[in-house]
């Protein structure tokens, strides 16, 4: 073998085997393997939300983990002035992470609707076990499988909200994830929109009055999410022209 050839095998060995980690690690995303759970609130949470889109008049989805279930609670009275009369369907689970989305769009969530508009708001609670990285890819997911099973629908994907009091290495680790998942605003069907800086104060404080837990907005954070995304809610499901 002369020592051109052998070069040759040498570099299509490394390629080769680059490739083979590359689909492994990715392989090993947690946050990409749409995934049930196996708690029995769960199972009837989502077989809930099953039955509510099984009935038609979908015109929004709100798709998300405790922050979006929350327009149940602590935001009912602001989803009742913004929502209730869109036809809107609340799809946030608490506790989801972004494998448990995909599992969800994959039974039953969106199974026979046609909406104009999903907004997106979830991986939160994949930081403590994923790397900004894998987050990431699991929100490219859930985006892809909307894009693919209902490519008529535009998307509003939110930043993740801010989180901690103060600036930290959490906060620092989603704010990374949001500079990612900013790169599926394609101009056209997916639009991205931060709405974090609406939170926050002086410094970067997230303050008591908005997220008593640092974490999960009270009426007031509702009222401030649902001002800070109506003009593109409303653009977005057609309701008034763009300028």
């Amino acid at each position: 073998m002369n020592r051109f050839r052998y070069l040759q095998i040498r570099w299509l060995l490394l390629v080769v085997f680059t490739a083979f980690v590359c689909v492994g690690a990715y392989a090993q995303n947690s946050a990409i393997k749409p995934e049930p759970r196996a708690e029995d609130w769960w199972k009837t949470r989502h077989q809930s939300m099953n039955d509510r889109v099984k009935k038609g008049e979908v015109d929004m989805i709100l798709i998300g983990d405790s922050i979006t279930h929350g327009w149940e609670g602590d935001g009912k009275a602001v989803w009742d002035k913004f929502y209730a009369n869109r036809k809107a369907v609340n799809l946030g689970i608490s506790g989801d992470q972004t494998q448990h989305v995909l599992w969800r769009l994959d039974n039953g969530n969106i199974d026979g609707i046609s909406p104009k508009l999903a907004v997106i708001m979830i991986g939160t609670n994949n930081a403590g076990s994923n790397t900004p990285t894998e987050i990431a890819e699991g929100v490219t997911a859930i985006v892809k499988k909307l894009r693919d099973k209902l490519p008529n629908m535009k998307i509003l994907l939110l930043a993740i909200f801010p989180r901690e009091e103060k600036p930290g290495e959490l906060r620092a680790k989603l704010d990374t994830v949001n500079g990612l998942i900013a790169k599926l605003d394609d101009g056209k069907m997916v639009r991205f929109l931060d709405i974090g800086p609406k939170f926050l104060e002086v410094g970067g404080v997230l303050p008591k009055s908005i997220m008593p837990d640092a974490l999960h907005p009270n009426k007031k954070g509702y009222e401030i999410w649902a001002q800070a995304i109506e003009a593109s809610v409303a653009e977005m499901l057609g309701e008034v022209k763009k300028n």
